[in-house]
């Protein structure tokens, strides 16, 4: 009778909140100071990988799509304004203002990073902002759902500084003390674009959610410094449960681990497109739908969460994602594909 009693309440808040699938996405990309070209080029290199593949493949419009740099004039056409403390602060005001309740706002950050007097900082031309001051900017998006991801050095720190609900935060190292050079950034950004996306759309429905572009750059760094024969400098850490503390290995299915938002997480036109490459054949396009059924189902929860009583909202989530990784079981083995690897 509990049980019954929770589903009409959660199937009564869905029918009232609109699918989070229909809303929009909110990226902005800040490079930071480089300190030599050759770091100056890369960065740009990833940054403009991310914003072409939200732009070109899941269709993002102009201006949904804000990019600073540490240079306007490395591509005068794209970049926005100079990445400066009061740009960025600009800027994330500017998004707060036309994004809707429920909108996906993405923040990435590329560059280098420091770790000071116990404060992880990010390196802009002029003054840096520390992690705290992200989370301040932060709460003036409140209302949206967040990925923060900073792909910088010693960014670790900026998961406990930044965790809380309605935030993914993703770092390239776990702590502020991994200040090697990384190569997290230049993975997760590939995960969008090109071969890579291919490969980290582990469950082939056409779209890569951040958990999945986190999980395929986590382990194509470890499978380069394994190859390489190099220590690994840097362990990326993904938070989305708000309990300030990040993990390399989310499980989505485990409804008090980190995983479960990142996975309900993509890019999204304002038009609601996101979705391409759907099979022609009539029976696995019918699962390929059903799947995304689901997946509407999980995003439409998670935007009532605080709304509901908790314990009824783990259960309705976990049932969610036991639905979605069986059908997604069933349409591997309609393909003859194995089981992806985690």
């Amino acid at each position: 009778m509990r049980r019954l009693w929770a589903g009409l309440v959660v199937c009564a808040l869905l029918a009232g909140v609109a699918p989070a699938s229909a809303q929009q996405t909110q990226l902005l990309v800040i490079t930071g100071l480089s300190g030599d070209p050759a770091y100056a080029e890369q960065f740009h290199a990833w940054a403009t990988t991310l914003i072409d593949a939200a732009v070109e493949r899941y269709g993002l419009a102009p201006d949904q799509v804000i990019y600073l740099a540490e240079k306007v004039e490395v591509d005068p056409d794209r970049v926005y304004a100079r990445s400066t403390q009061e740009e960025v602060e600009a800027a994330i005001e500017v998004i707060g203002g036309r994004a809707a309740p429920n909108d996906h706002v993405f923040i990435l950050l590329v560059g280098h990073g420091s770790y000071n007097s116990g404060e992880s900082r990010f390196n802009l031309p002029g003054r840096d902002f520390t992690a705290k001051d992200y989370d301040r900017l932060l709460t003036t998006l409140a209302a949206q759902r967040v990925t923060f991801v900073n792909a910088a050095t010693s960014s670790g720190g900026f998961i406990e500084a930044l965790s809380g609900e309605g935030r993914t935060v993703v770092t390239a190292t776990r702590s502020g003390s991994q200040w090697n050079e990384t190569v997290f950034g230049g993975y997760f950004v590939a995960a969008f674009a090109g071969g890579g996306e291919s490969e980290s759309d582990q469950n082939k429905d056409g779209r890569v959610s951040v958990l999945e572009a986190f999980e395929y750059a986590a382990q194509r760094v470890e499978q380069v410094y394994e190859s390489d024969g190099r220590l690994q400098t840097e362990h990326a850490l993904l938070d989305d449960n708000g309990d300030g503390e990040g993990t390399r290995d989310p499980d989505p299915l485990a409804a008090a681990t980190d995983g479960a938002m990142a996975r309900t997480l993509f890019f999204t036109a304002a038009d609601g497109a996101s979705i391409a490459g759907l099979p022609d054949d009539p029976e696995r396009r019918l699962l390929y739908e059903e799947r995304l059924a689901l997946q509407a189902q999980i995003e439409t929860l998670q935007a009532t969460r605080g709304g509901i009583d908790d314990a009824v909202y783990q259960a309705e989530l976990e049932e969610l994602l036991v639905a979605i990784a069986l059908k997604s079981r069933e349409i591997r083995q309609m393909e003859g594909d194995p089981a992806p690897q985690r």
